[in-house]
């Protein structure tokens, strides 16, 4: 009878642990995808750091803030992916629009579009919060990060440019 209960358990803890080699193998592979390089010879992280590098001196201290409070939602655990793959888009946009400063409109342009589709729901509860007006920003919504349609952050950031321009 004991053994019964022994041999339970170790098939349990095997699955257990089988399961969460599964998820972290899962979000290691998605991390590795996007370090390889692309037709260009960069990899998408590569591109990120390039570009928040270049806008680094276009952030204020502000600009920071705001984007700190924007991905206070984000659990602590990837806050940093996510505050950087916002950051990357929203640096992207900044020197493509030729800013001075990074400013609400780049921030919200950038956030909007960074920010996978599943998470909007929590997103416009966040930009409730701290009342900020995005009906202007509607149209982004349509080109925001989808898990299915694997955009990289320049192609949809060049959508978002094209699509921003030919409204005005």
């Amino acid at each position: 009878m004991y053994a019964d209960w022994v041999m339970i358990l170790i098939a349990v803890w095997g699955f257990i642990m089988i399961g969460l080699l599964a998820i972290g193998g899962y979000f290691m592979f998605r991390k590795f995808l996007k370090a390889l390089p692309r037709e260009d010879g960069y990899s998408e992280l590569d591109w990120q750091e390039y570009y928040i590098n270049e806008a680094l001196p276009l952030w204020n201290d502000e600009a920071k803030e705001l984007l700190n409070e924007l991905v206070s939602p984000v659990p602590e655990l990837f806050r940093d992916v996510a505050k950087q793959r916002i950051a990357g888009r929203i640096s992207k946009i900044a020197l493509d629009d030729k800013v001075n400063t990074i400013s609400l409109d780049e921030i919200m342009k950038g956030y909007i579009i960074a920010t996978p589709k599943r998470d909007h729901k929590f997103m416009k509860k966040k930009l409730n919060e701290l009342d900020i007006d995005y009906t202007k920003y509607l149209p982004l919504f349509e080109l925001a990060d989808d898990e299915k349609q694997k955009f990289s952050i320049f192609e949809q950031t060049e959508l978002a440019t094209k699509k921003s321009r030919q409204e005005d």
